[in-house]
Formats: C-alpha cells, structure tokens, sequence
C-alpha cells in the first residue's frame, strides 16, 4: 500500500481527460456521440417517451429530427464535455445518451451526466453496465472523486444514484436556473477508496448468475451497495 505524505496524499498523479473513445461492455457500447451515425436512431428512440422525459434537461423536448440533429451537433461541439450514444447490444440500436462533464483532471475530479435514457433502456441491465463502465474508466485512468449531479425534485435521478453507490452529499439550494425555473441540484459522489467494493458489487450484479431464466435480478445492487454508501439520501 502507498505511503500518504504530511498532506494526507497518496502517491498522485493527474488522470489525462477522458479520450473521445468507445467503451466496450458485454451488454452495451457507449460509442463518442456523432450526428451523423446516432441522432436519426437517437430521435426515434426517444419519441417513445411522452416529453416528461426532458422535464429535468436543460434541453428538449425534440419535436422534430432536424432540430434534434442539431442538438446533437452542438453537443458534440462542447469541448468541455465527452457525450457517449449508448447502443444496447440486444437490439442494435442506441438508446440513450450520457456524458463525462465537470472533467477536472489537476483535482481528480470529473462528472457523470447529461444522461437521457429512451423507455428500451430504462430499467434494463445495459443502462448499469454503461454507468459502470464510465466509472471504471474514471478511477482506473487515476481520478480521486465521480460526481452525480441532478435537480433535487428528480427522484428517478436520485435513487439511481444511490443504487449505484454514490453517497448523498446535500443539496445545494437555487444553484441554476433552467428553463426559467429555478433549480436545487442534489449532489452525489463516489471517492477512490471506495471503488473497490463498488467494482465487485457492479460484477456480481450484472454477472448472467445473478438473473433467473425470465431476466429477473437475483439481488438488487442497492442492497449490494448499502455498506458502500457512507450517507444516505433522506428523501428516497
């Protein structure tokens, strides 16, 4: 184990920024966002759901596949984020969009958000798998600290969250202003030490063990990152 210095620092060094590069799981590839090969497929996906589904984006909802192939073009453009198409590898098709953003390599830091979810990957297996894998790359490329931000009135953000193990850490009231509302952002991290117990929980759950013959979970990962989480969110 590395000796920590007067300053309570392990042996550090600053992680590169996130590479514009696909991520391979078992279940899902995030792919580096592209107009041109996802946001046709992206807009179908999406127009499943009712516009409730961009309640807590700072953008949408997309009427229109032009209009939405331009979101798409000015989000690729966003040099301080890295937007991924997330393709579930049981259909073929994207379904959702994440993104690495709040990249603060000179403190360890960076953020998981942007994420949009269509209805095929809600509460589907791949959606874990690809948050997993942002996280994965997170700590193995040497950052200290994985944010999870989102409006405190999303409860579906929040207990996500939790489920994936990152601990409550407050609320910070009148932060934004989006969409003309103003926005309370809860605030969610995981730290180096413990990913670890994280990444074994992660491999348990998604491991084809741990489903029966109808696709069912054996065990729930937020009981399997319980004892992770050192706070808990009061409110979900």
């Amino acid at each position: 184990m590395a000796e920590r210095n007067p300053d309570g620092m392990l042996d550090w060094v600053v992680p590169p920024p996130p590479p514009r590069a696909a991520l391979e799981g078992r279940l899902i590839h995030l792919e580096p966002l592209n107009a041109e090969a996802h946001a046709g497929d992206l807009f179908q996906a999406f127009s499943a759901a009712d516009d409730g589904l961009w309640d807590y984006m700072a953008y949408g909802p997309f009427h229109s596949a032009a209009v939405f192939h331009r979101w798409v073009k000015e989000a690729t453009q966003d040099e301080g984020r890295i937007h991924f198409a997330l393709r579930d590898l049981a259909t073929g098709q994207p379904g959702g969009v994440a993104a690495f953003m709040g990249i603060t390599p000179q403190h360890g830091t960076i953020e998981i958000g942007a994420i949009t979810l269509a209805p095929a990957l809600q509460q589907n297996p791949a959606a874990t798998e690809a948050f997993a894998l942002m996280i994965s790359w997170a700590f193995a490329a040497g950052y200290r600290r994985v944010e999870w931000k989102c409006n405190a009135q999303n409860l579906a953000s929040r207990r996500a969250a939790q489920r994936l193990g990152f601990s409550f850490e407050g609320v910070v009231r009148q932060h934004m202003v989006v969409k003309g509302r103003n926005r309370d952002t809860a605030w969610f991290a995981i730290i180096d030490r413990e990913w670890p117990a994280l990444r074994e929980a992660y491999d348990a759950w998604l491991s084809p063990a741990n489903f029966d013959i109808e696709g069912r979970q054996v065990e729930r990962l937020t009981d399997m990152t319980r004892l992770v989480r050192v706070a808990s969110d009061p409110v979900v």
